[in-house]
């Protein structure tokens, strides 16, 4: 079976991505780009604008067919407005839009009483691979008698809004649910005194064209051990949201993650 996808946040740098790696792909039918209603790339071809070449499906603000999933790389309005627009067609949703608040998180997973949905702080299969060993690690040295002091440290491009990233947190909120950290700092300046056990260090850089970088780092006295995981292109978050997609059309609702995708647990 061939999928229609709709992708959600069409003009943007991700969702072009999505856009070109959709028609790319032979198992897939780009059936629908949408974009918010002041988009300068409303009425364009989504095909050209992906730099893949005519594809005959104009960006629009809503589906002009039926859809079997759609794949969200946009704000968190746009987020907000596709939850509603698949929840009222009963269409599976892959959510890959990152620094949502905690009330449309709600509604996301309200959403997911109705409908299947993918929910990640990253797509990339590297960077939820990296995440089960940084959980198997955090474990392993939790008991540590001379202490861990655990930093999460992320570069991405200029023009990320969000900082630290979804997967910088997501990165810590695995380490303290091991190790139960309870104190998360985002950067250090001035006297601050000894550094506290208890805490978990973020530091955001923001250079260039960067389309992710994420290194996990736990300290301890005499070693360290660095996990780190790096992105050279969007394509391998793109590749991870047509794998959600492609997994989420099989499932009944319910609220799932990477691993769930990946058969990591």
């Amino acid at each position: 079976m061939v999928l229609k996808v709709g992708v959600n946040g069409a003009g943007g740098r991700m969702g072009q991505r999505v856009v070109a790696l959709t028609r790319a792909d032979p198992g897939m039918q780009l059936a629908a780009a949408l974009e918010c209603a002041e988009s300068p790339v409303l009425g364009r071809d989504a095909g050209e604008l992906a730099g893949s070449g005519t594809c005959g499906v104009p960006v629009t603000t809503a589906p002009e067919c039926d859809l079997d999933v759609i794949i969200d790389f946009s704000t968190p309005e746009g987020l907000e407005s596709v939850v509603q627009l698949c929840t009222a067609r009963r269409i599976p949703l892959v959510v890959a839009t990152t620094g949502i608040s905690q009330e449309l998180q709600v509604k996301v997973q309200a959403a997911a009483t109705q409908i299947p949905i993918v929910m990640a702080p990253s797509m990339s299969v590297a960077v939820n691979l990296v995440m089960k060993l940084v959980r198997e690690a955090a474990r392993v040295l939790k008991d540590n008698p001379a202490g861990v002091d655990v930093e999460v440290i992320e570069r991405h491009h200029r023009f990320k809004e969000d900082a630290p990233s979804g997967t910088a947190l997501e990165f810590g909120r695995i380490v303290a649910e091991e190790m139960g950290q309870q104190d998360h700092v985002h950067g250090r300046e001035g006297r601050i005194g000894r550094r506290p056990r208890g805490e978990i260090g973020y530091h955001a850089l923001r250079t260039g064209d960067n389309v992710g970088e994420h290194t996990i780092v736990f300290g301890m006295m005499g070693e360290t051990i660095d996990l780190a995981v790096k992105g050279q292109t969007r394509d391998s978050y793109a590749y991870g949201a047509l794998a959600a997609a492609s997994f989420a059309v099989t499932r009944e609702p319910g609220m799932y993650s990477m691993a769930d995708v990946l058969g990591f647990q």
